[in-house]
Formats: structure tokens, sequence, C-alpha cells
């Protein structure tokens, strides 16, 4: 399925614009597996950063599976974003949501006006951000994009600029076009590279027949975590258990998916996402590609969802890149993490 950038990049990298406008609707409600039978800790609703896809495959195996319910959940909803409503952090500040996935660029603007928001843990170590170009003209390094004509799109301006400002180039120096996502621009020759996702632009390109190339922000001087569990404060404060118990049920979600992107995929295009005409090859092929973010060597080492001292600060220095100055207290938490790998070694990766 054709997904539509410019709104998941909107959501994802346009923080004050984003909060602002309210993006990612809190009011979808479908869930399977997750319910029935009494238990301690009750029913919550994560709010999703977007529609129902592969993206979430941890969300899938830990609700068929039953890990929610065995951590004590008579049932954890899973609300569809991507609509027009509120933000995540809207949701989490008004009780909408009890828990949302969403990213350092639009929880952070929350926090700098007054949200008492956290963030508790990141799935994608590496935000999916990327110039996406074609191996016959790769773009594989920041210094490449002089002289370049790249798609961008209006709403990826803000990280745009960050990624020009982390490599010192002149924004002149780069021909920046107006891009609708449209990759045809690029595979006709229009342009030279745009401003895509490395878990779905590059496996479209394949299985169009085209050589992908493809730069990671991250890799290019603007590492950023993303699909980052956010909780309101109030919540670390009064149901650390709860959290802690829901967090459990998560990794071992992911663990699943991780292993099983086949499933992953089956997952989405048939149960959770049936409604979104989903491709199951494409997924699979995106599930793969997006477990490159989610497992690095430091999740290795340390856990699903961790992020190292080292890595928190980066992200610290990325924001304030875009023009988000923030402290790392303000906004990440990952002591919960902690506690929960320090009792429970064996939750990490094999």
């Amino acid at each position: 399925m054709a997904i539509s950038l410019d709104r998941r990049a909107f959501l994802r990298t346009t923080g004050l614009a984003g909060l602002a406008l309210g993006l990612a609707a809190c009011g979808e409600t479908t869930a399977a597996g997750g319910g029935g039978g009494a238990s301690g800790l009750g029913s919550v609703k994560l709010q999703l950063s977007w529609k129902k896809n592969v993206e979430f495959a941890g969300e899938y195996f830990a609700d068929t599976k039953g890990y929610f319910k065995a951590a004590g959940f008579s049932q954890v909803e899973l609300l569809s974003g991507g609509g027009s409503g509120t933000s995540v952090e809207s949701g989490l500040a008004t009780g909408r949501c009890w828990a949302g996935l969403s990213a350092p660029t639009i929880t952070a603007p929350a926090v700098l006006q007054g949200a008492q928001l956290k963030i508790v843990g990141a799935t994608f170590q590496k935000n999916p951000f990327a110039i996406v170009s074609l191996n016959k003209n790769p773009i594989k390094d920041a210094k490449d994009l002089a002289g370049k004509k790249i798609g961008v799109q209006d709403s990826n301006e803000l990280v745009w600029n960050a990624l020009l400002k982390a490599n010192n180039l002149d924004p002149s120096s780069v021909t920046r076009v107006p891009f609708q996502s449209d990759p045809s621009m690029l595979t006709s020759g229009q342009l030279d590279g745009y401003v895509g996702y490395v878990t779905s632009g590059p496996v479209r390109l394949r299985m169009q027949g085209h050589d992908p190339a493809y730069l990671l922000f991250a890799d290019a001087g603007l590492p950023l975590v993303a699909e980052t569990f956010t909780v309101t404060q109030e919540t670390i404060d009064k149901e650390r258990d709860k959290l802690k118990a829901f967090l459990t049920a998560e990794i071992k979600g992911w663990r699943d998916a991780v292993a099983d992107p086949a499933k992953s995929a089956e997952l989405a295009a048939t149960v959770y996402g049936k409604d979104q005409n989903l491709d199951v090859k494409e997924q699979t092929e995106e599930a793969k590609m997006q477990n490159e973010l989610v497992v690095t060597p430091d999740v290795k080492a340390n856990g699903l969802f961790t992020m190292t001292p080292e890595l928190i600060e980066q992200n610290i220095a990325s924001l304030a890149k875009a023009g988000l100055n923030i402290k790392a207290e303000q906004l990440f938490d990952l002591t919960i993490l902690d506690e929960i790998y320090k009792a429970d070694p064996s939750l990490k990766l094999s």
C-alpha cells in the first residue's frame, strides 16, 4: 500500500507544527486477541504513531500471543494514528491515551510548552528518515548532496534544515525541489534523490525493478530515535509497576517480531491492518528493513528499547540543530527499562 509520506513525515518530525495542528488521531480502536479474562491492571489504550502496518509488528505479537494479558492487562487497545484529531502528546495530556508511540521531535516541543511527558524507551534506535537515490547516481554521504536536486516536502522542512546544519551545508548548494512522495520523479531523472523512509522507499523501488541507494539521516550527523514509548510523568510516578508490566510485554512482542518478519507482515496485512490493503510481500521486506533500525549492537548488549547515555546526548544535540533546545532529563527516563532488564536479563535478545 502506498503510504502518504508527507503525513508520516509531519507526524514524526515537525514537532511544533504537528503539536499545534493536533495530528495523529486518538480515536480508532481495533485490536485482536487482547481481551478476555479478569486481570488486575485493567484495559489501557496505546496510541500508535501511524496507521496499522508492519511498523507495529511487536504490538501485534504482544496482543496476539497474549503477552499483554499474561502481564495483567485485560486488554491493550491499539489506536490507529495518522488521521485528524489529537496528537499522541495531546491525547496523553487529556487522558485519552495511557501510552503512545511518538518521536522526540514531537514530544520535545510539547514538553517545552509545559506538558509533563517523558520518553521511556525507543523501538527504532535510528529514525527511518533517509535520502533515497539510485545506485547509478548514489548519494552515500552528506557531502554528495552539493549540486544535487533533492525532493523535499514542505512538511519535512524542519528535519531537512537540521540535516543541512548538521553537515555545515549551505542550503543554496542544494536544489530543493517540491515533492509529493512520487518516486517516479527519481526514476525519471527529475530528482537525484528525495527525503523518504528507508523502510518503504527502497523496498518499493526494488519491487519496481530499480536499484536504490539510501543515506540514513542517523548516519549523516542527525541521529534521532523513533517510535518512542511516551507516557505522562504521573504514570511513571504512580503506576511504575504497571508501566513495567506493559513494557515487558512489549519487549516479548518485539522479540518475536524481530525473529519473524514474515509473520509480522501476515499479522499486519491480514489481521490488524486488513483494511489498509497491505501487500504481504512488501510488508515482509519492510519488516526486514526496520529490523536494522530496531536491533543495533547496543540493543543486543542492553536490550530492546534501551538507549545508551551517548545515544540520548546525540538525540539532544540533533534536537538542538532543529531548534529544539531541551535537556536530556526533561525528555528521557530510561530507568524503568533499566529496572526491567536488571530483574530479568533473559529478556535481552539472545
